[in-house]
């Protein structure tokens, strides 16, 4: 009798998963620029799940962009050992093509899995992930990972015992995998010194406005996170407010590349009068309340007028997903929208099953705290 020249499903299980998982953290560094994405605010963001307050810093530190990373990679590496070893009865003899058809319903269930139960619930019973980001961010990182899933019919065997024809399709998917990252790669290294993709919107003007007008609402934004960075009295409000300075400074960065590279001029400034009817900006005299404010009342104070303005922000970027803008444009206010509503939940304490919902709800309907920002004018 022929002896099984099949390796153990775990160990191969645990290969796939150092390869998917690396492919998924390679593919989510460089392309998320591509898409108005901050990688190294990101990886704080996933590293305050296991780490809770310690990860986050107004400037991203690389010890907390390590921690997320490690994470990260933790996680999908899990999610294939569990599709291949405990799973592996039904999925550890499947062709290469019959495991991708599977491995993105996968990708869908792991990374929604996460996002509603696993981090804001338990075990983490973290709300800050996922009302910071959006689903479909991590549905496209965990689809990143299950696309290498494949290469497991080829682990699967000792050398030289594969089927051949399993052998030129992995061979030919790793060709892939290289190649993708190697045009990640190039495009963010041509986009590091501002060359991106060019322009692709329908309305020239319209974006340019967005741009400025949320560069410098950002800009105001970091200057009033910048005082409870400082002032606040809560500890979680200071370093909720260190992440809104660098979730925006990130995202103004992008801004200013995005608009050398697509309009090759410098980015003109607003006006006195943009600014006075800008959603959600602060008049001089409010952003002297704020500073003024007394130690006991700060925290109020800045609250307040924070959601205000984040409100705002909300607004002009719920404008922005349903115009004929650039599509990385859109997808950028998008994630904007849902980050912006998910610290004005987040300035409120919101927890449990109740950020969950509010995070949907941020995510998929229309906005009523955009239309409450513009009845707030």
């Amino acid at each position: 009798m022929e002896p099984d020249r099949r390796r153990s499903r775990w160990v191969a299980a645990v290969e796939l998963g150092l390869i998917s998982s690396t492919f998924s953290t390679l593919v989510s560094q460089l392309a998320a620029g591509r898409i108005g994405r901050d990688a190294a605010v990101d990886w704080m963001t996933v590293a305050a799940i296991p780490a809770r307050d310690w990860a986050i810093s107004a400037a991203p530190s690389w010890s907390s962009i390590v921690t997320g990373i490690a994470f990260h990679q933790w996680a999908d590496f899990s999610w294939a050992v569990v599709f291949f070893g405990l799973l592996g009865r039904w999925t550890a003899n499947l062709r290469p093509l019959m495991i991708l058809l599977l491995a993105l319903p996968w990708a869908m269930f792991s990374s929604a899995t996460e996002w509603f139960l696993l981090v804001p619930l338990f075990p983490f019973w973290q709300p800050l992930f996922t009302l910071q980001q959006p689903y479909w961010i991590g549905l496209l990182v965990h689809g990143s990972s299950a696309v290498m899933y494949p290469l497991f019919a080829r682990l699967r065997w000792r050398r030289g015992a594969a089927p051949e024809r399993d052998v030129r399709f992995t061979n030919a998917w790793t060709i892939g995998a290289v190649v993708a990252i190697g045009l990640l790669g190039t495009a963010a290294l041509f986009g590091s010194h501002g060359y991106e993709p060019a322009w692709m919107g329908h309305d020239r003007d319209g974006d340019q406005t967005y741009i400025r007008h949320m560069t410098t609402h950002h800009a105001q934004g970091i200057e009033l996170a910048h005082l409870a960075v400082t002032r606040a009295s809560d500890p979680h409000l200071q370093k909720l407010a260190m992440l809104m300075v660098a979730s925006q400074a990130g995202e103004n960065a992008i801004f200013e590349n995005w608009w050398l590279s697509w309009f090759d001029t410098e980015m003109p400034d607003c006006t006195a009068q943009e600014r006075a009817t800008m959603a959600g900006f602060l008049t001089p005299d409010e952003m002297r309340h704020v500073r003024a404010a007394p130690p006991d009342r700060f925290d109020q104070i800045f609250v307040e007028m924070m959601t205000r303005h984040h409100k705002g922000a909300v607004k002009m970027a719920d404008q922005m997903w349903r115009s004929r803008g650039d599509p990385r444009l859109r997808i950028m206010a998008h994630a904007i929208r849902h980050e912006q509503q998910g610290e004005i939940a987040l300035m409120d304490g919101v927890s449990g099953t109740v950020a969950v919902a509010t995070a949907f709800s941020n995510m998929m309907n229309d906005n009523v705290n955009a239309r409450s920002g513009n009845s707030a004018q």
